[in-house]
């Protein structure tokens, strides 16, 4: 019996609008999907994807419970058990779509599970989907980038400040609860700034400088930092 693939699908930044009409395809071709979340009604993920595949309510659903935390024999344990808990249908034939936020080649968890379950034998695949930083950028009304400007892609919750005096637009990905380092190391490095707190999602607010960010912004947030206007 041929076995099934695990597929890798982003859905998006937030808004429901933004799947592929290939992620779309996908989610209700699969015949098992695994969202992130202890459940899957909590997961922000499946919230995201029911909207545009209502009848993603109905299909087979495996959470996949990822805690915060950079504690990496945690996470290679959690790492494991998504991947114990997926082989089954994979070797019963069934193909698995595991839904992302955002684009599946960025940061996400499919990565690690993908290259557990494909060290296990079976085939994997990947669809994109938009990443949040093109997003953000769009209802930002800027651009990321033009000509032979350079764009660097930086994880905030971890160091920033180095990666900071590279030339070109830098994003910081999920910036919320690193907020007070991080708005000190860009006022430091004498950057413009915007930022998109839950783009595309309830709650969404853009900021359109430093000043404007203040308080404590949710996990989902995302700034574009560059030399001159953040809206050239």
């Amino acid at each position: 019996m041929k076995t099934g693939t695990l597929y890798g699908i982003g859905i998006g930044p937030g808004d429901p609008e933004l799947l592929t009409i290939k992620a779309i395809r996908m989610i209700r071709e699969c015949g098992v999907i695994a969202v992130p979340g202890r459940t899957p009604q909590e997961s922000v993920a499946y919230r995201i994807a029911v909207q545009a595949v209502p009848e993603l309510e109905k299909k087979r659903l495996v959470a996949v419970h990822m805690p915060m935390t950079k504690d990496r024999s945690v996470l290679d344990a959690c790492f494991k058990e998504a991947a114990d808990a997926l082989e089954p249908w994979l070797e019963a034939g069934e193909d698995v779509g595991f839904l992302t936020l955002g684009d599946v080649t960025i940061y996400s968890t499919y990565l690690y599970i993908r290259r557990l379950i494909a060290a296990r034998g079976y085939e994997t695949a990947m669809v994109s989907g938009i990443p949040s930083f093109c997003a953000a950028a769009a209802r930002l009304n800027m651009g990321l980038a033009e000509g032979a400007e350079e764009i660097h892609i930086i994880p905030a919750t971890y160091q920033a400040a180095d990666s900071l005096s590279l030339p070109g637009t830098k994003v910081l990905m999920k910036a919320g609860r690193q907020i007070g380092r991080v708005k000190e190391q860009l006022r430091e490095a004498g950057l413009s700034v915007a930022m998109v707190e839950n783009c595309g999602m309830e709650g969404e607010t853009l900021y359109r400088s430093l000043e404007e960010i203040t308080g404590q912004p949710g996990y989902y947030s995302l700034i574009i930092a560059k030399e001159g206007s953040a809206d050239e």
